[in-house]
Parts: structure tokens; sequence; C-alpha cells
């Protein structure tokens, strides 16, 4: 290939690769559908759950907040099968967010500082034992995060998972047309639906209620299913042709007292 040709051919793709991050970085502006991700810690001891939270609170949710990621979530659990743990909830606007979202932490001199008890943490001492994440994206009929009222401080977290793609995305439709809105006449208030993109047990999808305690959440579920539209969106042919969910888990979470959501 002629030098000319080649310099051509590179930049062109160049420029196929910069109008796809543009592309990227503009498509939940466009769309108005936010990514979540999720991240489940498993930690080691109660004196290193301090720590946790004090590098949550001072060194990562300001770097966080500071590159557009916000607002953030931090949840202790309530319920669940593994304690002591964490969720840690983060809203992108973008794919390329999640993507470069570590690098632009360590770029940060004043993260990097008041984070180094948390991230220099040695070895033979961890703060956690490992962390998980997962990546979803929102539904179109609920594409951001919903911070509740500060009366509404106990939160649900949802997973369904689905025995197929098709059942996942029906049951995707079938919170679409009129789920989200019977939650809210219920009682609860939803704060995030998300199709899980990457995660364990897929396909799935996860979704987050808070609402003031446990006796209120089973006065708003008992309304859920007696509600004539959930009783007519189940019997519909269209969301009553299969099982669109197989299995579900359930975690009960508080706030963090920092926490943003």
């Amino acid at each position: 290939m002629k030098r000319r040709d080649f310099l051509a051919s590179s930049l062109a793709a160049s420029a196929t690769l910069a109008s796809g991050s543009v592309a990227s970085a503009q498509e939940s502006q466009t769309t108005g559908r936010d990514y979540y991700e999720l991240r489940f810690f498993q930690l080691t001891n109660a004196s290193n759950l301090k720590l946790m939270h004090s590098y949550l609170r001072e060194a990562a949710i300001p770097a966080l907040n500071r590159l557009g990621i916000k607002p953030v979530g931090v949840f202790n659990t309530m319920v669940g099968p593994i304690s002591p743990s964490l969720h840690v909830l983060l809203p992108h606007r973008s794919m390329e967010s999640v993507a470069t979202l570590e690098g632009r932490l360590r770029a940060d001199d004043d993260y990097v500082r008041k984070g180094a008890a948390f991230l220099n943490a040695p070895a033979n001492d961890p703060v956690y034992i490992r962390y998980e994440s997962s990546l979803m994206k929102a539904f179109g009929c609920h594409p951001r995060i919903t911070v509740p009222p500060k009366g509404k401080r106990m939160f649900e977290l949802r997973t369904y998972e689905s025995s197929s793609k098709n059942y996942n995305l029906n049951k995707v439709e079938m919170f679409c047309s009129g789920e989200v809105d019977i939650f809210v006449r219920s009682g609860f208030h939803p704060v995030f639906f998300g199709e899980k993109l990457i995660g364990e047990r897929m396909p799935n999808l996860t979704y987050m209620l808070s609402i003031g305690n446990m006796e209120e959440r089973d006065k708003a579920w008992a309304a859920f299913g007696s509600d004539p539209e959930w009783k007519k969106l189940t019997s519909s042919p269209k969301f009553s042709s299969g099982p669109n969910v197989v299995n579900i888990t359930n975690y009960f979470l508080t706030p963090a007292p920092y926490s943003q959501v």
C-alpha cells in the first residue's frame, strides 16, 4: 500500500472511531436512558466496614460527582444472604463513562489522596473480600434514577431471571405497560429499573423500590396484587402466554447516611 493511501485509510479509521465515541457519549442524552453499574461488596469485618464507608463518603462520591456520576447510592444489607456487605449504585450517561471510569478516578489527585487508606489496604488486611459488578440499561419508561422522599428509607432490590431473552424483554415491556404505575399507586417509590447487559444469571432485570418500613412494604405489595390494572395485565394474552420470570432474588437494604439515593 502506498504511503498516501495508508495515511488516508488511517485517518478514515480514526474518524470512524471518534464518531463512534461521540455517538456513545451522546446516546443517553438522545434517548434519555442511563446505564447503571451496580457493585456488590462482600466485606471482611465490622472494623473495615468503617474504612469502606469513610472511603465512599470522603473520596469516592465527591470524585464521582465531579465526573458527572450522580446520584450515587450506597446501601447496607438489612436482609440478604451475605453480611456484612454493601451495594453501590452508579448511574452513567454513556457506555464510554463506564469504560473510562477507573482511569478518570485514578487521575483525580484529591480522590487518590483521600482514598489512600482504602486504595492501599494491605493484602493481609483487605477492606473487602471481592466485589461483583453488573451493568444495566434503564427502561425507556423510567430512564433515570428517581430519588425517594426522606420518609421512604427502606429499599427492596429485586432481580427477575427469565428462561430466555424473549421472556426477559416481554417482562420489560410489561413493566412499561402499566406495572411501574401500579407500584406508585400501591405506595412504593420506584428508584430504578434496569435491563441487565452484563452480569450473572442472564437474562434478567433488576429494579429497586423504596418505602418507609417493612409493615408499609407488606401493605403496598397487598395493594399491588389486588390492583385491577395488575389483574388486567396478568390476564392479557401478551403477558400471560408463558413464564416471563422463573426466579426472583430479593435484598432488603438501608441507605448509608451519606447516600445520595
